[in-house]
């Protein structure tokens, strides 16, 4: 959800094409699917689109690759650090760090309960959005 839901944010600012924003999946079981259908529904109850989107393997170039790492919680970060090794460039951090309240995004794929994912998922964009723009001009 996080990875449309900053899409959308970044769209309504008119700063999509300053931003590339992706996820990745730090463990196997999902390679491949799409998105799980009630996060696509949660997503699309807000006008959001997730279409032909499927999951794919975080690797070591993605570390390379991005100025940030977002995870969602610390089992992410565990599987993180698995995946890439250590985080030397300081670019790994949780979503909600970016709030007033850190800790873990709520995991719907266990409490079932994606409403309270997607308000996490919401603070968190809205406070990591803040950050990285806090020294645009437009704003």
């Amino acid at each position: 959800m996080a990875e449309f839901v900053m899409k959308q944010k970044v769209a309504d600012l008119g700063l999509s094409s300053q931003f590339e924003i992706a996820s990745a999946a730090t463990s196997r079981e999902e390679i491949g699917n799409p998105v799980y259908p009630p996060a696509r529904s949660m997503l699309q109850i807000h006008g959001i689109t997730c279409e032909g989107k499927t999951a794919r393997q975080m690797t070591r170039a993605d570390y390379h690759h991005y100025d940030y790492i977002i995870a969602m919680d610390r089992n992410n970060l565990r599987n993180i650090d698995r995946l890439i090794g250590p985080d030397v460039d300081g670019k790994i951090s949780l979503l909600l760090d970016y709030t007033d309240s850190p800790r873990d995004v709520a995991d719907p794929w266990y409490t079932g309960d994606f409403q309270i994912t997607w308000d996490d998922v919401q603070r968190g964009c809205d406070g990591l959005l803040q950050q990285l723009t806090a020294n645009d001009p437009r704003r």
